[in-house]
């Protein structure tokens, strides 16, 4: 596809502007079709799910490339050059939340926003971006230093330069998102994806070692800037004052905080083990948790990004808000429930067919993680209430109080090694972090605390069924190979828990829910469809 050729990519939004009208990207009238919003408002729910379908399509491709690239390499390296990337990344991770600042939410959520002002947020990712560049080369000795292994200082050098190209997409994607133009996301991030996998598989065959995880993510990132800057027609004036972006900012703050300390949080375990236990338990930790969050970000990722935007335009409207987050809301319940039946039963198999033999160890910390399955879906989803409101302070004081308590589950867990962390993390996101998280939304706004519990236990049994017909499926099958006990157990376990779904309204009603959506989006995709073959026709 030539991306500097193409005339539009649509989704049934607004087009993407031609190279004539954007030849003079300083001038504010000339850009106002980046930031205009009102004719999303305009059969609303259509243009959602049509977008929720080509996220949902360009994330099946990138699942296709992620089980590729993870059943390769898992049999090209050794746990111990995972554990060595892992403990790079965990630092990484720390300063990627000041990459994007808070600044292309910010973009998303708000109603109204200028030309000066998205330049001016643009030029600030940039800044950022170089300053953690820097810090983070600076601090390559001393995380050689910390983890007692020298190969990680050229590691984290190499790996410092990522945050200079992914910066300077922060506010390009975030247009694209406003505008929810999600054909031209899908391109961006599949494609960079296939070009990331593609080296790191054959500079593992080529025998980098650990070098082809470096190669990887580095390709990555500069072809998602390449692949960014060539469908995104925006471009960035000068910076200038006076544009009010205080309030934008403001909100960034308040989201960058919260994120950074939910990162740290989330990054103790690996540098707990990864100081105590070594690069292989590391490794090891950081593979099984990848197997349980990887499908979970493939999930929500594309919810978030059509939600989010949605149920901003939506502000206005409560009934109409509550109406639509709830539905959300018990989807994702329903499907998490599955999925988490599914992972819990099979966490042996799943893991040997994916991973490997030399990775059975991996097992039992997958299994302890399983049980986070029921909450992190969840509090995913009520996150999005206080992103889409603007709620950013309430979204700190949450994510300070969960981050807490998630590095105190860490350090309960830590005696017991990887398989101890991962059962302590899983137990306190289910039984005191989503209960948090439930309360803060419910404390203003149309979404009450008492609708997220109704809708968590009304699907809980969902879990259960499906849980104990693949469980005991597996204990008959108990003498086959891995992947033939996959094949077998899991489509009992969807069997049993789509005869459940059926046989209750509740969960009968939200099947047909998405079942009209699905309806719906193909009416409005085949009406797209004729109406370019018509102009095509015409011309």
């Amino acid at each position: 596809m030539n991306l500097e050729n193409s005339p539009r990519v649509s989704n049934g939004a607004a087009p993407i502007p031609s190279a004539a009208r954007l030849a003079r990207p300083s001038d504010e009238d000339s850009n106002q079709e980046h930031f205009r919003t009102d004719h999303l408002l305009t059969n609303l729910k259509a243009r959602t799910i049509s977008s929720g379908a080509v996220t949902l399509s360009a994330q099946g491709g990138k699942f296709v490339l992620t089980l590729t690239s993870t059943i390769i390499l898992a049999r090209l390296l050794s746990p111990r050059d995972f554990g060595l990337i892992a403990m790079v990344t965990t630092v990484t991770a720390l300063l990627r939340v000041f990459k994007d600042a808070g600044l292309s939410v910010a973009t998303v959520q708000r109603e109204h926003v200028t030309h000066a002002q998205v330049s001016n947020l643009f030029w600030i990712n940039v800044a950022v971006s170089a300053m953690c560049t820097l810090v983070l080369a600076a601090a390559a000795p001393i995380v050689a230093r910390f983890y007692h292994d020298y190969r990680l200082e050229p590691i984290t050098l190499v790996l410092s330069t990522t945050f200079l190209f992914s910066g300077s997409t922060v506010q390009h994607q975030a247009l694209l998102k406003r505008q929810m133009l999600f054909k031209a996301l899908a391109l961006i991030e599949v494609g960079s994806m296939t070009v990331g996998v593609f080296v790191g598989v054959i500079a593992a065959l080529l025998g980098c070692g650990y070098w082809s995880l470096v190669a990887s993510s580095l390709s990555m990132e500069m072809a998602g800037l390449l692949l960014t800057w060539s469908v995104s027609r925006w471009r960035p004036g000068p910076p200038v004052r006076n544009s009010g972006i205080r309030p934008l900012v403001t909100f960034g703050a308040h989201r960058t905080a919260a994120d950074f300390i939910s990162t740290v949080a989330r990054g103790t375990d690996n540098l707990l083990i990864g100081r105590f236990y070594g690069a292989t338990s590391i490794g090891l930790y950081s593979r099984a948790g990848s197997l349980l969050i990887r499908p979970l970000e493939l999930l929500l990722g594309p919810i978030s990004a059509v939600f989010i935007p949605a149920l901003s335009r939506m502000q206005s409207q409560p009934q109409r808000y509550r109406a639509a987050f709830l539905r959300l809301y018990e989807a994702i319940a329903l499907a998490g429930f599955i999925l988490a039946g599914l992972f819990l039963a099979l966490a042996r198999p799943l893991t040997l067919v994916l991973l490997g033999p030399k990775w059975e160890q991996a097992a039992a910390i997958f299994g302890g993680f399983v049980v986070a399955a029921f909450a992190l879906p969840l509090t995913s989803a009520v996150g999005w209430v206080l992103i889409s409101q603007g709620r950013g302070r309430d979204m700190l004081i949450a994510q300070s109080i969960n981050s807490g308590l998630t590095v105190l589950s860490f350090i309960a867990g830590l005696p017991y090694g990887p398989v101890g962390v991962a059962v302590a993390y899983s137990i306190s996101s289910l039984v005191i972090r989503l209960p948090i998280w439930h309360f803060m939304v419910g404390r203003s706004g149309s979404v009450h605390a008492g609708d997220l519990w109704k809708a968590f236990f009304l699907h809980l049994p969902v879990w259960f069924i499906v849980f104990c017909s693949a469980w005991f499926t597996l204990f008959a099958v108990a003498n086959l190979a891995p992947f033939t006990q996959l094949l077998i157990c899991a489509p009992v376990g969807v069997l049993f828990g789509t005869g459940f779904i059926c046989s209750f309204k509740a969960q009968r009603r939200v099947a047909i829910h998405l079942f009209d959506g699905l309806q719906e989006f193909w009416r409005a995709k085949t009406g797209v469809v004729k109406t370019a073959k018509s102009a095509h026709h015409r011309g």
